[in-house]
């Protein structure tokens, strides 16, 4: 029997590190994919637009998904990917802001492997930018509704320590060669 492909998702709220933990991963030789949401900010920024998560959330979450959406079907190329944030991502968002997700987006939140790596709220290292403009305190209760959808979604979570990104490169392979097959969607 073949190998299943392995989405990994690294998660975690605005600041934590999550995605230079990405950027080492891919330095490192892993396929991965960028943070579509940052990618949007970015767009809507450059032509005027009006799409962000603090002006429409819940328009933003559905443009956000049909760019997320087709991320794990590239990934089929590959035996292994991260994912700076997955669909449950939009999930919790959704939750920070009081709405209620799509049954569209519920369906397509377990397109990953079950395993899910969270960068915890690391006040040392947190800075917000154009596309963060979150406060710490805000990135930390976004964090928490984060964990929630993951976990109603049925995923496991797995908590990045408080390290250097090397650090946390060697964690992330160390718990994926240590982690039952069939626990990190591998067969």
């Amino acid at each position: 029997m073949a190998a299943m492909n392995r989405c990994i998702i690294i998660s975690g709220g605005p600041g934590a590190g999550k995605t230079a933990l990405v950027a080492a991963l891919s330095a490192a030789g892993y396929p991965c994919f960028d943070e579509v949401s940052r990618q949007m900010i970015r767009e809507q920024r450059a032509c005027g637009g009006e799409l962000f998560p603090w002006a429409d959330m819940a328009g933003f979450v559905e443009a956000c998904l049909t760019h997320m959406a087709r991320q794990p079907e590239e990934a089929r190329a590959h035996r292994l990917s991260f994912f700076d944030r997955g669909v449950p991502d939009l999930i919790g968002y959704l939750y920070y802001r009081g709405l209620v997700p799509s049954p569209e987006l519920l369906a397509r939140a377990t397109d990953y492997t079950p395993l899910v790596f969270m960068a915890p709220p690391w006040r040392e290292i947190f800075v917000n930018d154009a596309e963060r403009p979150q406060t710490f305190e805000e990135a930390a209760a976004i964090h928490r509704e984060l964990c929630r959808a993951y976990r109603e979604c049925g995923f496991t979570l797995l908590t990045l320590p408080l390290a250097t990104v090397a650090a946390r490169v060697v964690f992330v392979q160390r718990a994926l060669a240590n982690t039952p097959a069939a626990y990190a969607g591998a067969t």
